[in-house]
């Protein structure tokens, strides 16, 4: 390929990894509010984060693109651009599918921390805070970290609305060389590069959440001295 077109896969890379990371702020914090809510103790609340994951994670991210970006402007009079139409469609479709992460995570610590909490006069929100969130994010990473790989590969469908994303700008370069089986495999290869990268963080971000929880206490020389005492008895004898 020539360097005019190797620029114009470059500028879709670029394209690519901020739509992705638009995309995954916003998913990532309609996950946790959802999720939450998914958790509340008022069934109105519960109602009504379900209903918002089931209707976006029953529904195509292709069509909920068209639907933002051709359907929206004539009923509001207001036109997105395509970078942020991709955002708000990726976002809030993945972001339901995030919510049950943090939902299922939540659910899954010991009853007996949210009972010590109640035990010892913390509000809801100081009970989420302190007890449960410390343990139920590390949890989260690995299915996070999947959910992401599929966000990098969902950002493809925004070629649809002539955006130069990563996919968008190959097939310009294809149609310019003709080359079909070359191009598609540069693209292949970037893309993996790219989540090959994002599992390198994700796993490094699930290291670092994890350090020290779940370890046992370090013995320290007392109770090492404690366990020679035990075997030979008090004065150093055998007993």
């Amino acid at each position: 390929m020539t360097s005019g077109l190797w620029d114009l896969v470059l500028k879709g890379v670029w394209t690519t990894i901020q739509l992705l990371l638009f995309s995954a702020l916003l998913a990532a914090a309609v996950s946790f509010v959802v999720g939450v809510a998914r958790t509340h103790r008022r069934w109105v609340v519960r109602f009504l984060a379900g209903v918002y994951t089931e209707v976006f994670r029953g529904t195509s991210a292709l069509v909920m693109i068209f639907w933002v970006f051709f359907v929206l402007p004539p009923a509001f009079g207001w036109q997105l651009v395509p970078m942020w139409a991709g955002t708000l469609a990726l976002g809030l479709t993945y972001g339901a599918y995030g919510s049950e992460i943090v939902r299922g995570a939540l659910k899954a610590v010991d009853p007996a921390q949210q009972e010590g909490g109640i035990a010892l006069s913390f509000t809801p929100w100081q009970r989420m805070r302190l007890i449960l969130l410390p343990q139920a994010v590390p949890e989260m990473i690995p299915p996070f970290s999947n959910l992401l790989i599929e966000l990098l590969k969902g950002t493809a469908l925004v070629s649809v609305m002539g955006m130069g994303d990563l996919a968008f700008s190959g097939n310009l370069v294809r149609l310019a060389l003709q080359e079909s089986a070359e191009i598609y495999t540069y693209l292949l290869v970037i893309y993996f590069v790219i989540a090959f990268l994002l599992t390198r963080v994700m796993r490094g971000l699930e290291k670092k959440l994890k350090a020290g929880v779940g370890k046992a206490p370090q013995r320290g020389p007392a109770a090492g001295e404690l366990k020679r005492a035990e075997t030979t008895g008090v004065g150093g004898g055998v007993a």
